[in-house]
């Protein structure tokens, strides 16, 4: 692990297992209490005392601009250590690994961007407000984008001025401990960014009750946030919270019937479907559903599944054996629910059946009521339902108790702004699906969160709000 600028172990290991084939990959430190203890001292170091403090923005802004560029000169080592290590397929790695550095070159640029306000007030004073950064932060990340989850975190926080404790997900943490060897090489002084590898019932659960940790920013599930925040309100931390998602895909007769098929395959199994933001639940227009859901199935038989690091594969293995048996409960499930048109298990042939690999699988007819149709499965798992007209379509893409992201196709631009603005959902694309800009603010409604990451919301969340207030004035108050 990287900790107060140097490489330690600790007392136990964990294999990091390459998804494809079954093999260990690797061992990583499993980090305990003391671990984490350790490196949120550093951090606390580091930012209360330590050069971190007195750095300018404009130089924490060129260190953010120094780790892109060294991103971009190992983007080959970067995305071949994700397709490994989580079996998402290599052009997608490729991708992440681009927008990772996009990300920090973004937020080097705000580092000098943040500005305070000076407020008109009925008094002989000047007030003032200032943004100064929260402190030291603990950021918890999810297994399913490695690298790109570690530069939406850790972007915002060092440009904001603070320091980190980062912990990767225990089934992918490779990228992140190549990314603190870049930030070493760039320059970023020791404490500044602190990388501890375990699981999160001990090494997570110990950050988020740390009384030297002052926020923490989690992407994850939904159960494991209501647990983070419960036991984070004795100590009172910031908290940001991107949680799950059982996202609405919504395709309307008047899109564009080719563009549509694609958009719902596109939006159901990139990266395996273990997107938080996955269009898992398509809901079609009654008039075009027979026909459209003929062709989605057709069209889904073209899905290459296979070894992720060959460059025509567009759907890698699961990443871990676990979770594969958690989303074939679910294809289980929901063959007793719905009909199955495409998939509904695991390759038995050859090489695939080393890994852990799952079909592209498309229930059909299925019931609003119905667990695959409610539940976040984050695989490649698709529930399909018809809907009778606009309003119809509102409400079956609003009964989920999620909230994060949605989808909507026509080609009517009113309608699709008007059905935009009527779902509970904070991301949502007309007549696409997926893209994710570091410019524009990422979060949800509902049990998918609080908080938002990426864009200029992304760098407030790390930043508390001073007032400041002169008094202008000679005389004593003279209240007594």
């Amino acid at each position: 692990m990287f900790i107060d600028g140097e490489w330690v172990k600790s007392n136990k290991t964990l294999p990091v297992v390459n998804p494809t084939t079954g093999a260990t990959m690797a061992t990583v430190p499993a980090a305990t209490a003391s671990d984490v203890d350790r490196a949120a001292q550093a951090a606390r170091k580091a930012f209360d005392e330590g050069p971190w403090k007195t750095t300018t923005a404009q130089d924490r802004g060129k260190l953010l601009f120094k780790l892109a560029e060294a991103i971009r000169q190992n983007a080959d080592d970067l995305a071949k250590t994700d397709t490994q290590n989580m079996g998402k397929p290599i052009v997608e790695a490729e991708f992440d690994v681009n927008d990772a550095a996009n990300c920090f070159e973004y937020y080097g640029g705000l580092a000098t961007k943040i500005h305070g306000q000076t407020l008109t007030v009925p008094d002989n004073a000047v007030s003032m407000v200032m943004r100064e950064p929260v402190g030291v932060v603990g950021q918890i990340i999810p297994w399913n984008y490695p690298l790109l989850m570690s530069a939406w975190k850790l972007g915002p926080a060092m440009a904001a001025g603070c320091t980190s404790v980062l912990k990767p997900a225990e089934q992918s943490p490779l990228s992140a401990l190549k990314l603190a060897k870049l930030m070493e090489q760039v320059g970023f002084p020791k404490g500044v960014v602190n990388i501890v590898t375990g699981d999160g019932p001990e090494a997570g659960a110990a950050m988020v009750v740390h009384p030297q940790i002052d926020k923490i920013a989690f992407t994850g599930g939904t159960e494991a946030g209501k647990h983070i925040i419960k036991n984070s309100a004795d100590t009172m931390k910031r908290l940001t919270m991107e949680l799950g998602g059982k996202n609405p895909n919504l395709v309307f007769a008047d899109a564009d019937f080719n563009a549509a098929v694609d958009g719902a395959l596109f939006g159901a199994f990139a990266n395996q479907g273990e997107v938080c933001s996955a269009g898992s639940r398509l809901l079609v227009e009654e008039s075009i559903y027979a026909k459209f859901v003929k062709e989605l199935a057709e069209r889904g038989k073209r899905v290459k599944i296979g070894d992720p690091m060959k460059r025509e594969t567009k759907m890698g293995p699961l990443v871990s054996k676990e979770h594969r048996e958690r989303v074939l409960s679910y294809i289980a499930i929901g063959k007793k629910e719905a009909k199955l048109v495409l998939g509904g298990g695991a390759p038995t042939d050859g090489e695939l059946a080393k890994g852990w690999f799952v079909e592209p699988t498309i229930f059909v007819d299925v019931a609003e009521n119905a667990r695959i149709m409610r539940e976040e499965i984050f695989g490649p798992v698709l529930a399909v339902a018809p809907f009778k007209n606009e309003a119809d379509a509102i409400r079956m893409a609003n009964d989920t108790p999620y909230g994060l992201a949605a989808g909507v196709w026509t080609r009517d631009v009113m309608k699709g702004l008007r059905v935009m603005k009527e779902i509970r959902a904070g991301i949502q694309w007309l007549n696409t699906y997926h893209p994710t800009y570091n410019e524009a603010p990422w979060g949800g409604y509902k049990q998918s969160g609080f908080g938002r990451e990426l864009g200029l919301f992304g760098i407030e969340a790390y930043l508390e709000v001073k007032q400041l207030n002169i008094n202008l004035r000679e005389e004593p108050i003279a209240w007594y």
